[in-house]
């Protein structure tokens, strides 16, 4: 046989705030709940919740709307504190609060968030369980080769060659626009060049002058070894020294066909770099060697050299670099990739630096504009090849 349970009393709130009265007006706890029958604790309870508090502006509030309030305002400042943190507002776009939300998620409660956001919250749960796009996991394997060609070009590369190099080396044919935007994304510093602000000037050349212009800035000849140019270039070593860096091109392809580091820019260095060009590609016709007017390229030695090795000699006006602008803009572009951005003690580190960036860099890796984004070594392949396909084609028929 169960024992009988004594019935649970109910109050409404009538009677609850009846009681709460009779306690302000003079009865003590204990006496209310000796003749009511009701337990001490729930008298002390209902006296927090309904006494009355009297604010500023004479509004008498509850001890419980005073805690509603309280709760209230608390929210309000977290909210107002979580706008601050997300960097964006209401009215920014619906990923950019789900990416705030994403990275707040360990500071507030997802609720809070996503109230103080305007965001639903099975909205931001797709969000963080839904698969990467098949465009995002593209852009993601194509940043990672385009940060292994920045890395391994050294920082040199635009967007331009970069595209050029994805497609050459990844089989990957992508636009310009494309890679700039991963570029922008991936906040790599881009490697630009200044143009200069001076403006040209209108020099005449003597009717009978001794060091003549057969070249006249005909700088894209049909064939190799048809036009060689040449020019100094001085780097500072250590605080106050220099040395000198002379180098020959052949302009057909671009490519750098001899380089000659040393500690006094003369004659000798001149003849020195132009007799390495000449072992190396022993032209079996004249050749037409460019170069400014500088006493070095005008000195009887060297001119008895270029006769002695049936080589043509061709000079700039005075005072006119254009008319050598493709071996001054490869000093530009060497020293804005390389040597401006290194500090070298010796001419060692220098001659070092300098056979890396031409023979390694230069001439196998970096796309010329001017040969359709070829390197120069692949534009003398090109051609290569091409004549024994005719030779070939020519013993068939």
């Amino acid at each position: 046989m169960t024992k009988a349970r004594k019935p649970t009393r109910s109050f409404d709130e009538d009677f609850k705030k009846s009681i709460v009265k009779l306690y302000e007006s003079g009865k003590s706890q204990n006496a209310l709940a000796k003749e009511y029958g009701i337990a001490l604790s729930s008298i002390a309870r209902w006296v927090k919740q309904f006494s009355e508090v009297k604010i500023d502006d004479d509004t008498i509030l509850t001890a419980q709307q005073v805690k509603k309030l309280q709760k209230r305002n608390a929210q309000l400042e977290e909210e107002n504190l979580i706008l601050k943190k997300a960097n964006c507002h209401i009215h920014a776009t619906l990923q950019q609060r789900l990416k705030a939300i994403s990275l707040l998620q360990h500071d507030h409660t997802i609720v809070r968030l996503c109230r103080a956001l305007q965001v639903n919250r099975s909205t931001y749960y797709k969000f963080i369980q839904r698969q990467p796009s098949k465009r995002k996991q593209e852009n993601q394997q194509l940043k990672k080769w385009i940060l292994e060609i920045y890395s391994q070009a050294k920082k040199r590369f635009g967007a331009a060659k970069i595209q050029v190099v994805l497609k050459r080396d990844y089989g990957v044919s992508i636009s310009l626009g494309r890679v700039y935007r991963l570029l922008r994304q991936l906040q790599l510093p881009k490697m630009s060049t200044v143009k200069p602000s001076y403006q040209k000037r209108k020099v005449d050349e003597a009717p009978h002058d001794s060091c003549p212009n057969h070249l006249k800035q005909a700088f894209n000849p049909p064939a190799p070894n048809q036009v060689w140019t040449t020019d100094f270039s001085y780097i500072p070593v250590g605080k106050k020294g220099f040395v000198y860096l002379c180098i020959v091109m052949n302009l057909f392809s671009r490519k750098i066909i001899a380089c000659q580091v040393a500690h006094k820019i003369n004659t000798d260095l001149a003849l020195q770099t132009l007799e390495v060009a000449y072992k190396q590609r022993r032209p079996s016709q004249t050749v037409m060697i460019h170069s400014d007017r500088g006493s070095q390229y005008t000195a009887k030695a060297y001119r008895r050299w270029l006769d002695e090795h049936d080589l043509l000699a061709s000079y700039s006006k005075k005072a006119y670099p254009w008319d050598n602008a493709v071996t001054e803009a490869f000093f530009k572009y060497m020293k804005k990739e390389e040597l401006d951005r290194r500090a070298f003690s010796s001419i060692q580190d220098v001659q070092l630096a300098c056979f890396e960036y031409i023979e390694s860099f230069y001439n196998r890796h970096r796309p010329h504009s001017t040969i359709n984004m070829l390197t120069p070594e692949e534009k003398e392949n090109f051609l290569f090849q091409q004549s024994v396909n005719d030779s070939f084609l020519c013993l068939l028929y």
